[in-house]
């Protein structure tokens, strides 16, 4: 059986082009390497939650505790984190207490301690671009702060500073030895920071956050003593309580062998150590502004290729920033150059495909995963094609003893199993003008031409083999 690919007067006897590199720009787009979430924890803007406690075998006594007065919900599993749900703008005490024990850090007898209290994202996609999600919440919030203190509650707390450039912190000078208590306000609420285009979606959590620091021999607040953090949610006002009475109706309703896997509901909340939060520390000497805290990968992990082109298809991890701004812009994804600003090609290739959904929503995020993940598409249909050579060629051929081992075939693959599908990677095959295929026909017994349709394809078996004919107006093609 045979095929004939009716073709243009134009196309004489004999046509024939080599197979070069025609074919390999065809499904060829290699995929980028997998990351995993374990890579992303380098990064600055991510705590490591363990680096800084002690050993197992030593004592574990931190010098502070903090209790926020807020009830945590009942609705937490028995091993996860507690979860306290706060209302917009509502005053919470934070009680700063001395938990040493006698001889314990003695230098700071009688001095003051600084502590910075701040509200942070929990979820670890969101800490990739805090900076920028601060920025675009001060952009729709022009003059408003996402934590505040609130001074005539507050007890014992002394030279406290807020900065402009530093909307989510807020910190202060206190003696161990005093009854302190620092009363907050949050005004940011969780789902300011979801996407909204379908609605329904949760808000995220939060993290309350305080860092304590003792002064050093220059003056400077800058030597770690102690950090302490615990998850939270903000609602519009009265809508945390609303929230706490649902948890609490929901457990009430399930069997006392379900209630045995849930915490129960404490009165007040207490914060449990961490790291300190990655930024450099402020010093209370200079009262000058200080500068604004960076929470995105800025210049950590960025690569210098020199003499390298950014017409790439694929964002290579070495790209520096300005080629990652470059590969966004080429992959028609401008509207996140401002988003991405800090971001190197390791840093966005370590993004996951949730990750990206929730920065970017949902069709943009789907959209950039598969630019940055893409891979070649296995194609549904694969088909071998060679050119037969002309009569007295094979004659000559086999008389030298060749038959036809020297025949050089093309891999035709079929991303549709349609017949349009199969002219179209044809010409391009063969570097054939488009224009001049009139029809294709696939040779059927007693040589008659049978046209080639959509049912045909889909009936050819895979990795099926063909030869090439040419004749004036017609190429035919016959299996092998």
């Amino acid at each position: 059986m045979a095929w004939v690919l009716k073709m243009d007067e134009a196309i004489e006897s004999g046509l024939v082009h080599d197979f070069d590199a025609s074919l390999s720009g065809i499904g060829q787009e290699l995929g980028a390497g997998a990351y995993s979430m374990s890579d992303v924890l380098a990064l600055p803007i991510f705590k490591q939650e363990d680096s800084s406690l002690p050993p197992e075998n030593e004592t574990k006594h931190p010098p502070f505790q903090y209790v926020m007065c807020a009830a945590t919900s009942p609705a937490v599993k028995l091993y996860d984190e507690t979860l306290t749900y706060l209302n917009q703008g509502q005053s919470y005490e934070i009680r700063m207490l001395d938990n040493r024990k006698a001889g314990d850090i003695p230098e700071i007898n009688g001095k003051l301690v600084k502590s910075t209290i701040r509200v942070v994202f929990h979820d670890r996609r969101l800490q990739y671009t805090e900076h920028q999600q601060l920025e675009g919440w001060k952009w729709n919030r022009p003059g408003d702060r996402l934590l505040d203190l609130d001074i005539p509650m507050s007890v014992g707390v002394i030279d406290i500073k807020t900065n402009p450039s530093q909307l989510n912190a807020v910190e202060f000078l206190w003696d161990p030895t005093k009854c302190t208590s620092a009363f907050i306000q949050v005004h940011c609420i969780s789902t300011e920071f979801t996407p909204r285009k379908h609605g329904g979606e949760k808000g995220v959590p939060f993290r309350i956050q305080v860092d304590t620091f003792k002064q050093t021999e220059n003056g400077e607040y800058t030597d770690h003593l102690h950090s302490a953090s615990c998850q939270i949610k903000v609602f519009k006002p009265k809508g945390a309580d609303r929230k706490q009475k649902t948890d609490r109706e929901k457990m009430e309703k399930r069997t006392a062998h379900e209630k045995e896997k849930y915490q129960p509901s404490y009165d007040t909340t207490i914060l449990t150590e961490c790291s300190p939060w990655p930024d450099t520390p402020t010093t209370f000497v200079n009262n000058s502004p200080t500068p604004a805290p960076t929470f995105t990968s800025a210049q950590h992990n960025t690569y210098s290729v020199p003499d390298r082109s950014v017409s790439f298809s694929q964002l290579h991890p070495s790209a520096t920033i300005q080629e990652t701004q470059q590969w966004l812009l080429k992959h028609r994804f401008s509207t996140y150059t401002r988003l991405f600003s800090n971001f190197s090609g390791a840093d966005l290739l370590k993004l996951t495909r949730e990750d990206l959904v929730q920065i970017c929503g949902p069709a943009d995020g789907i959209r950039l995963y598969n630019a940055l993940k893409s891979r070649s598409v296995r194609p549904r249909l694969t088909i071998y094609v060679c050119q037969e050579p002309l009569r007295s060629v094979q004659l000559e051929r086999q008389d030298a003893g060749n038959g036809d081992s020297s025949n050089v075939y093309h891999a035709i693959y079929l991303e549709e199993m349609a017949a349009s599908e199969v002219t179209r990677k044809l010409a391009l095959a063969f570097n054939i003008p488009l224009h001049q295929i009139n029809q294709v026909y696939r040779q059927g017994p007693t040589g008659i031409h049978i046209l080639v349709s959509d049912q045909m394809v889909q009936n050819f078996q895979d990795e099926s083999c063909f030869l090439f004919t040419t004749i004036k107006g017609t190429v035919s093609f016959s299996d092998s």
